[in-house]
């Protein structure tokens, strides 16, 4: 699995590819620490595009995502989810907490 990062001013854009899950928590905790680091990034962006499996830890990180940026006045996207890893957002009601499309 691997994650890339890329801001471009106030939105920073993660991308995991492949498996979403607890061996891409490094990474995807990487990703997310050096948006969190930039002072002009306001928004996250988490692109699914090329995520083709997600498991409960990966729920369990974007929760983690959610509490670290909430107090910092971020937000958090979820962004071309589709197949299975869009029905286990839904299932476990992600777009209660996230803006998911």
């Amino acid at each position: 699995m691997k994650v890339t990062f890329e801001a471009q001013g106030t939105i920073a854009n993660i991308a995991p590819k492949g498996r979403f899950d607890f061996n891409t928590h490094r990474d995807f905790r990487a990703a997310y620490e050096e948006a969190l680091a930039s002072s002009t990034v306001r928004t996250i962006q988490l692109d699914l595009k090329e995520v083709d499996y997600l498991d409960s830890s990966a729920l369990g990180m974007l929760l983690l995502l959610k509490d670290k940026t909430t107090p910092a006045g971020r937000t958090i996207t979820i962004v071309n989810s589709q197949g299975s890893v869009r029905q286990i957002l839904e299932v476990a009601n992600f777009g209660k907490l996230f803006s998911i499309s």
